[in-house]
């Protein structure tokens, strides 16, 4: 374990959960950057003049070798980011993604971008381990939904920057129109490394690692309490808790990736796995990084129409994002994720049923029919208005669902003796399947066309049931009740009768049941899933009646 410096640049309360929350926001914005700037430089005849006019096949190659870097990172950031902490991994993550910022600027060879762009995308998988974890805990049960699924809202930021930023240095001449692009993600990386000198370590991180003073001491500081405050205490105890039972689990290795043991720790291991997987296998990289060459290729627009239409159809991803910012702990985490996989699927094969006219008298007005299914939001109307508005629904629908829920998923059901390695083996999913989908997408414009995007209909529609059947709801939920939820079996089941009516007596990390007592613990009601008035009325009328 390593300890790293530290400034009190923040304070306590407000303006320290504001500043964790920048930084994590920060970093995301630099990730989508990273992902969407190739989108507009890919085409640029520059970028092509100075790397030879790669063909279909290692221009996937390219741009999909950033995954594998990805990938890679996560593997790192499962090997070594228990021991360096969530602070050092981070400024870690930034470092890789400089020095792979530098190379991808001063390239002029095929190989020498290619290990440029692995080496940013060693720093974004690093990144991408550890951000939304470090996040998730520091913050309320309450806020946790709304707080990490904001970061992939910033993600959207990022991809619009950089495909504006494209779009206007597509009008300027020689390298400066693609190696400006590229070099500008330093720009942010700086930004997260200053601001990350003010920020604490996560306090589960130092709970595991025997600094429970210090940790206690965050919890204050994040809180602005004192100990002996009733959220502070209940936090503190609950910790400590979990951390006892999990720890009699022995420390985690890659053996026991699907370990049966009392908190299911394989299962979850397999469920975060699985949430990125859902991710990435939807389809949206095909948009992200390759939307230009679809609507120049597929629906058959101008080089200069498909850049400005591939910067308004990544707007779509941003505001879709703004609906689980605001309302994720509202509605949940699977109602959501099933709803947002079925409009998915219909999005694919409405994109695919359209662009299957190509070669026929109505080739031109079904692909440009075709446009609006990347942009507007499935509300069970039909699209009306121009034509130039029909790629809209997927990016829209995406946004709103599949981009945040599994960001926010994946560190909140893992337990805290394998929440670091845990989200690393979740991330690499996205990762791995982001770089299988963008290294076969050249491929499948090109020669497959409309009948590829059947491929992802098909999976989008097969993600309901599977959400529906395997994936316990985890909303408004502090990180040791979701723990409880599976210690006790039957997870799904339960998880859905906690949202609907709260915990029973007896039940829970907080309850006193576990003390030698009966009901629920008051410090329960005071946080977490008994936050609200109708869950506080059930636990009331349970004690009234016991």
């Amino acid at each position: 374990m390593f300890k790293t410096p530290h400034f009190n640049w923040y304070g306590r309360g407000f303006k320290l959960r504001a500043a964790i929350t920048i930084a994590c926001q920060l970093a995301f914005v630099l990730f989508g950057y990273d992902q969407g700037v190739f989108s507009g430089i890919v085409g640029n005849p520059d970028f092509l003049d100075t790397f030879g006019h790669p063909s279909s096949g290692l221009e996937g190659i390219i741009v999909s070798i950033y995954n594998l870097g990805c990938f890679t990172g996560c593997i790192l950031a499962f090997i070594f980011c228990e021991k360096t902490g969530r602070r050092l991994a981070m400024w870690i993550a930034m470092v890789w993604i400089i020095v792979g910022a530098i190379l991808q600027t001063t390239a002029f060879t095929v190989p020498h971008i290619m290990i440029a762009r692995f080496i940013t995308g060693i720093g974004t998988g690093i990144e991408t381990s550890t951000v939304p974890m470090y996040q998730s805990e520091l913050c309320e049960a309450s806020m946790r939904g709304r707080l990490v699924s904001s970061e992939p809202l910033f993600v959207g930021v990022g991809i619009e920057i950089a495909y504006w930023f494209d779009y206007g240095m597509s009008f300027t001449g020689g390298s400066i129109a693609w190696r400006l692009p590229i070099a500008c993600q330093m720009i942010f990386a700086f930004a997260v490394i200053i601001i990350v000198f003010g920020l604490p370590e996560s306090p589960r991180y130092l709970y595991k690692h025997g600094r429970g003073e210090e940790a206690l001491q965050i919890l204050c500081d994040v809180y602005d309490g004192t100990p002996d405050s009733p959220k502070i205490a209940k936090e503190n105890n609950d910790v400590l808790q979990a951390l006892k039972i999990e720890q009699e689990n022995g420390e985690y290795r890659w053996s026991q990736l699907l370990k049966r043991d009392e908190v299911q720790t394989g299962r979850r291991v397999l469920l975060a796995y699985g949430m990125q997987f859902m991710n990435q296998m939807g389809g949206i990289n095909l948009v992200v990084y390759f939307i230009t060459s679809v609507l120049q290729y597929n629906v058959g627009l101008t080089r200069n129409l498909s850049l400005l239409l591939g910067g308004v159809i990544n707007l779509m991803f941003f505001i879709g994002s703004l609906f689980p910012t605001f309302f994720l702990d509202k509605y949940g985490r699977r109602k959501p994720m099933m709803w947002g996989s079925f409009g998915l699927g219909v999005s694919m094969m409405l994109i695919s049923i359209l662009l299957s006219f190509r070669g026929t008298s109505k080739e031109r007005p079904t692909a440009s029919a075709s446009v609006t299914f990347f942009f507007t939001v499935s509300n069970g109307r039909e699209a009306l208005g121009s034509s130039k508005l029909r790629w809209k629904q997927y990016m829209l629908i995406f946004g709103a669902t599949a981009n945040c829920i599994p960001w926010v998923y994946v560190p909140e059901i893992l337990p805290l003796h394998v929440r670091a390695k845990g989200t690393a083996v979740g991330i690499s999913s996205n990762w791995l399947w982001n770089f299988f989908v963008v290294m076969i997408t050249p491929t499948l414009i090109n020669n497959l066309a409309w009948k590829g995007y059947l491929i992802f209909m098909c999976l989008n529609f097969a993600f309901v049931p599977l959400v529906f059947f395997c994936y316990p709801e985890t909303s408004n939920l502090t990180l040791e009740e979701i723990d409880w939820l599976f210690y006790e079996g039957k997870a799904v089941r339960r998880s859905l009768r906690v949202a609907k009516h709260g915990w029973e007596n007896g039940e829970g990390w907080g309850s006193f049941a576990r003390q030698g007592g009966q009901g629920a613990s008051p410090l329960a009601q005071e946080d977490g899933s008994l936050a609200s008035k109708e869950k506080v009325a059930t636990v009331e009328k349970h004690e009234g009646s016991s």
